[in-house]
């Protein structure tokens, strides 16, 4: 018998998550799932799944799951599609949700690095742990993750899946010929450390500015990175100010760019060209960027917290994220030990690989079949 599948695609653009429902759903469309399935998405983004196979239907749905009235009209309009289950693929179930639902926890920083309280973190913390204790399964980016949610909500471990993510498999591929007028697009010319993700608090940017101030002063005589810049690249950074005081703070104004979002070509020619990767997040339920970067055979530095050495292993310069002259230390010898470069660089594509798209999708598939039966 085919199963009958409904996947919450209104995430898709989000700059995680969106990369999690592309990448996954385009890896089950390469196999023989013996499943069909309906993308519930919004209207204006339908284009986004125009090259999956006949066996993906889409029905719209004209709003978010922020909609106040998500939680009694979603799980209406999912009954009437009469799927065998439901997948969504981050932790933002409906209170009414019912019949058999899978949902993918990607991390429990809303809960974690919330500094709200009273009823509003309570009410949150209600339904975060409501909808996975009702969810037949409950899919974890990481081992990290899945220790998350038994500690922190006292979700019985057998309930939780490890089911690990991975780099979207163009991040591999030979450089494109179009990266010096991609470049000179942006008016860059100069040697520049990059991060790309989101500028939420648990991001840890404020340091991040701060450990690249430290860096380029000690390297303003440097022949090469005499002149060496920051580009951020990450969504909603107008909702969080303190990056941009931080930078006014360190004075590298001229020195430090924010690019917003940027379509996912420029992105791999930025990630190819960065003379490193710094990422020192304070928490992550996987850590997909350092990955990417490492694809690209570009050397990273980031976090030894949360998942990230589970993830990164020993293919990335550890630093405390939260001591800026320890970053600043693993941004310098980054940059100025040739040896130590070249061993980040082999490492890390070596890691990269060993994730994979395809195995991820076997797995979901499985757990799918595991649920129906």
């Amino acid at each position: 018998m085919r199963l009958h599948i409904a996947f919450d695609a209104r995430r898709v653009r989000d700059f995680g998550v969106g990369t999690y429902i592309r990448s996954l759903l385009g890896a089950i469309a390469t196999l023989d799932s013996g499943c069909d399935f309906t993308l519930v998405t919004l209207p204006e983004d339908a284009a986004e799944f125009a090259a999956l196979p006949p066996n993906f239907k889409l029905a719209t749905y004209p709003k978010t799951d922020s909609y106040y009235l998500n939680h009694l009209a979603f799980p209406r309009f999912l009954r009437r599609l009469q799927p065998n289950l439901v997948h969504i693929p981050l932790n933002q179930v409906p209170l009414f949700m019912t019949g058999a639902y899978v949902v993918t926890v990607h991390d429990m920083a809303s809960l974690l690095f919330d500094s709200g309280s009273g009823l509003g973190m309570n009410l949150r913390r209600f339904l975060f742990r409501r909808g996975l204790l009702r969810a037949r399964r409950i899919l974890a980016v990481s081992e990290a993750t899945r220790g998350d949610v038994r500690d922190t909500l006292g979700i019985p471990e057998e309930r939780v899946r490890l089911v690990y993510n991975a780099p979207n498999p163009d991040f591999f591929l030979p450089p494109r010929a179009e990266r010096a007028r991609i470049l000179e697009r942006y008016q860059i010319n100069y040697p520049f450390l990059l991060y790309a993700g989101n500028i939420r608090p648990q991001k840890n940017i404020p340091r991040l500015v701060e450990a690249f101030a430290v860096a380029r002063e000690a390297l303003l005589r440097h022949p090469v990175f005499g002149d060496l810049h920051l580009i951020i690249i990450g969504d909603e950074i107008s909702r969080y100010p303190s990056a941009r005081r931080a930078v006014v703070k360190a004075r590298v104004e001229k020195a430090v760019r924010f690019l917003g979002f940027v379509p996912f070509d420029t992105l791999r020619i930025f990630f190819e060209s960065a003379a490193a990767f710094i990422f020192p997040s304070l928490y992550e339920g996987f850590g997909l960027p350092p990955l990417e970067a490492m694809a690209c055979g570009t050397p990273v530095v980031t976090s030894n917290v949360s998942s990230l050495p589970e993830i990164i292993d020993d293919a990335a310069v550890l630093v405390n994220p939260e001591n800026v002259f320890e970053i600043a230390r693993g941004i310098q010898d980054v940059l100025l030990d040739e040896e130590l470069r070249c061993a980040l660089i082999a490492k890390g594509k070596e890691q990269a690989a060993r994730y994979s798209w395809e195995r991820t999708a076997r797995q979901v598939l499985e757990v799918y079949r595991e649920v129906a039966e």
